[in-house]
């Protein structure tokens, strides 16, 4: 059986990580892989983390399963996160949370439900998007569709493109926003803008299909979930998958959220009981360790203050190290404007460079990025900004 199987490549930014890792030049710099790191080039343990698993430690007594849904603790503080305390939906009772693991595992069981809602719904996906969107949500074989969203020419959003596709969506066809920080381009919709997608969902009855994965990286917890609360407020469905790996720095904890929202009580019932019957039949029950960090974070007022401050820190450390840059190659003399990165959110930006100019970046300065030119951010720092100034002039 096995050996009708062929080897398939890698995947293009693992196999960036195991290039990193092997090169021997001491100036080398990683802006490929999409994770949080510190001026020192970590990506740290949270104190608020730490001492939320000490608490843990000391306090738990069992390791019993905690069932599909996960913990009852963790949903309900992931809906206060998303909504705040006094949202209509939730005073509603329309909306229903289940764990999952990671925002990868909400993508997929959201997928399926989706499928099992109507199974000849389309989802309508931004050009471009996170790589991991096709498989995921396309793998549960539900068909895809792109809108326009990134001129990679003006390096900002192709909204009236975007607009005018979108009209195309038909009733219960869903079309999948980022709720903040764009993933690749950082280029996120204003206020105004979300307004007008919700305006064009009331006309057109799509469902907003919002993925949060970096909730508190753009503007601030609250800020950042903008869409969330318009759209949940104004429509009658919506769904909502959720990661706690970039704002809690739990990665490897692998810790999500998928939130329904129903037209009323009966219909989100019954979304649950199917949430929960789709997740039975693909793992089962999700692991408990890292939603219990992050629910015993949010229960506790002092550590959920910490938590606070220290994503403060890191959101204002990406900010800080945009502007760096744009800095750094203005004062070089680039023989093109950057500024646009200082106006992005989140962790990444494209720099538009060439697959001809990424490539010597890497080849002649061992300076690491997606083919596209996307960016991390976070692998900037006072240490290697220099460095990489020169290397992306000299290829400019």
């Amino acid at each position: 059986m096995f050996s009708r199987l062929e080897q398939l490549p890698p995947d293009p930014l693992l196999g960036l990580m195991e290039l990193y890792r092997n090169d021997t030049n001491p100036n080398k710099i990683d802006l490929g892989v999409g994770v949080y790191k510190n001026e020192r080039g970590d990506t740290p343990i949270l104190a608020a983390v730490k001492q939320a698993e000490k608490n843990i430690f000391d306090e738990e007594a069992t390791k019993a399963y905690i069932g599909p849904p996960g913990a009852a603790s963790f949903n309900l503080a992931m809906q206060q996160l998303l909504f705040g305390k006094g949202h209509a939906a939730l005073s509603e009772n329309r909306v229903r949370t289940v764990q999952a693991p990671g925002g990868c595992g909400a993508l997929r069981v959201a997928a399926e439900f989706i499928k099992r809602c109507d199974g000849n719904s389309n989802i309508w996906v931004s050009d471009p998007t996170w790589a991991n969107h096709v498989p995921l949500l396309g793998g549960a074989g539900i068909k895809l569709k792109s809108y326009p969203y990134y001129d990679y020419q003006k390096h900002e959003v192709k909204f009236d493109a975007m607009l005018e596709t979108l009209n195309q969506a038909s009733n219960n066809d869903l079309v999948l926003l980022h709720g903040c920080c764009h993933n690749p381009s950082g280029a996120d919709l204003t206020n105004e803008q979300w307004q007008q997608v919700t305006l064009l969902a009331e006309q057109k009855g799509f469902v907003p299909f919002i993925d949060l994965a970096y909730q508190g990286y753009g503007e601030g917890l609250s800020e950042d979930v903008y869409s969330i609360r318009l759209m949940s407020e104004r429509l009658p469905e919506v769904i909502i998958a959720s990661s706690c790996s970039k704002n809690f720095g739990l990665y490897r904890e692998r810790v999500g959220s998928l939130s329904v929202i129903a037209a009323n009580r009966k219909e989100a019932d019954a979304s649950l009981s199917h949430l929960t019957n789709v997740i039975r039949g693909i793992y089962s029950m999700p692991p408990s360790h890292g939603a219990a960090i992050v629910s015993t974070i949010l229960e506790d007022d002092e550590l959920t203050r910490l938590w606070h401050q220290e994503l403060k820190e890191m959101r204002n450390r990406l900010n800080g190290m945009r502007a760096l840059l744009v800095d750094k190659l203005s004062s070089a003399g680039a023989s093109r404007d950057f500024s646009f990165i200082v106006n992005q959110k989140g962790m990444f930006s494209f720099l538009g460079l060439s697959g001809e100019q990424v490539t010597a970046l890497q080849k002649n300065h061992s300076v690491y990025m997606a083919s596209s030119s996307r960016i991390n951010i976070a692998g900037i720092n006072h240490n290697n900004v220099n460095y990489l100034t020169r290397a992306i002039i000299s290829v400019l």
